[in-house]
């Protein structure tokens, strides 16, 4: 019997409920299909937006849309996809499949996403292949209250009062197909392009600077040590594969050693996190610059049939274990994540859901995100104890509610929990998701196959909560105090 004692009254840092963020790349069909159908579509949608999507995403508390890349954000220039469709400038979406990109969703229509769903913009600007005028202008456009050509401009496309930019990233991906070039250079063409990334209104914007790819230390360490105090978070980039990066295992009808291996590249996060905060002190003691988990998640082989370049895969349980997981560690390290964005929010990568013309599914991932909603924006507790080496936990409270999330993640053999609670322990029950095989997952046939359930595995014996985890599965325990 593993024991984990809870001391409600030790607080050890705010969860930011920015760690629960979304991500959505002008990626095969991510915005087209996904999000965007248009006005005239036989699908139901509110102004071109999808509904079925956009009541998936206000169920899970979307806190945050990360749009338009990516990749694509350094190569998108905004002017293009602004004032009437019909005039809009078509171009070759030449990092993903070498389609045709419409421009029909550009920044109106991201803001209207935002909006129904409730949530809060991230824009990544385009430092690639755009200017420093065309970066501030942007900014202006959608946030200049006052008479401005820009702010002008947009009233003229049909909206009057300006967007709230919560966050603004200057790049992406700058070592690699956001301009491969060196940190040396990187940091001082930051430093000049987010001098224009202006404030028009008493709403700050948050300024994220574009940090390492996976475990390059000494990009993050040039950056930071050149730039760190003209930025307010700094990204970070990891995503699991099963094997490498020319050899990507399938999403399903994978063998046993590839579930370990996927799941051991998603808890290599806690190592990279670590050591790229130890990075951070030295130049951010304080700890006043936050990480930016701007990209993570499981990237497999696409689905047999599809376009290689629309990064289209299948979801199962072992991408819940992924994401179980790695929330778990972003909660480890909740003083110095301040926000991450899974890849991706719609059919791309380890998705929240996914369409096929008006048919939509939700994944084992998005009922993951359904599970660990309470802890967004909650309290992480103090909570000691061990567990098997293929169970992971998070604890945390909000309000006179305490949430303790588990991961169990082995093929064959349930874990059993007892939770040790310092407060008299009042209404208890609980959530799950259970994998039956491991590559369960849901499909257009089968849409439910898989899907959150009420848990009977707890029970509560002389103030103690026991805990029987099964095997494959994520668990939420919801405790009320008397």
């Amino acid at each position: 019997m593993n024991k984990i004692k809870i001391n409600t009254a030790r607080e050890t840092g705010k969860i930011s409920k920015y760690i629960y963020g979304q991500f959505a790349e002008h990626l095969g069909r991510c915005i087209y299909e996904g999000v965007w159908v248009g006005p005239d579509s036989d699908i139901p949608n509110k102004n071109g937006i999808r509904q079925d999507v956009v009541e998936a995403l206000r169920a899970i508390k979307v806190p945050v849309i990360r749009w338009p890349g990516g990749c694509f954000a350094d190569e998108y220039h905004w002017k293009d996809g602004v004032g009437p469709l019909e005039n809009r400038k078509t171009i070759v979406n030449t990092h993903w499949g070498g389609v045709t990109e419409t421009n029909y969703f550009g920044t109106h229509e991201f803001f209207e996403l935002c909006e129904q769903v409730g949530a809060e913009a991230y824009i990544n600007g385009n430092v690639g292949s755009g200017t420093v005028q065309e970066m501030q202008e942007w900014v202006e456009y959608m946030t200049m209250p006052g008479e401005s050509p820009m702010a002008n401009w947009r009233r003229e496309n049909g909206r009057e009062e300006p967007w709230n930019v919560k966050f603004f990233g200057v790049g992406n991906e700058s070592w690699g197909c956001g301009g491969n070039m060196r940190p040396e250079y990187y940091a001082d063409l930051y430093r000049r392009y987010q001098t224009y990334v202006r404030n028009y209104t008493s709403d700050r914007i948050y300024k994220i600077a574009c940090g390492p790819n996976i475990d390059d230390y000494n990009w993050m360490d040039v950056v930071m040590k050149n730039a760190h105090q003209f930025m307010d978070g700094i990204s970070l980039h990891h995503y699991s594969l099963t094997s490498n990066w020319e050899n990507k295992g399938p999403a399903t009808d994978f063998p046993e050693e590839e579930w370990f291996s996927l799941i051991k590249s998603a808890n290599k996060m806690d190592e990279l996190i670590t050591k790229h905060s130890t990075i951070m002190d030295l130049y951010d003691p304080e700890e006043r610059v936050g990480l930016i988990v701007d990209e993570w998640g499981s990237w497999l082989a696409v689905e047999p049939g599809t376009n290689p370049g629309f990064l289209y895969q299948q979801n199962t349980i072992r991408d819940a274990m992924v994401a179980s997981l790695t929330l778990n560690i972003f909660h480890k390290h909740a003083g110095r994540v301040q926000m991450a964005n899974i890849a991706q929010m719609v059919n791309v990568l380890q998705s929240m859901i996914l369409t096929e013309g008006e048919k939509m599914i939700k994944t084992p991932t998005y009922y993951v995100f359904d599970l660990y909603k309470n802890h967004m924006d909650a309290t992480r507790l103090d909570a000691i104890g061990e567990t098997k080496e293929t169970t992971s936990y998070t604890v945390s409270k909000q309000d006179q509610m305490v949430t303790a999330s588990f991961c169990n993640y082995h093929l064959t053999e349930a874990d059993e929990v007892e939770l040790d609670l310092d407060c008299v322990v009042g209404t208890v029950w609980g959530e799950a998701l259970i994998g039956e095989t491991m590559d369960a997952h849901n499909n257009f046939e089968n849409p439910e196959q898989i899907v959150k359930q009420a848990f009977d595995g707890v029970k509560v014996m002389d103030g103690k909560i026991f805990v029987t985890l099964p095997p494959k599965s994520v668990v939420s325990v919801y405790i009320e105090g008397k």
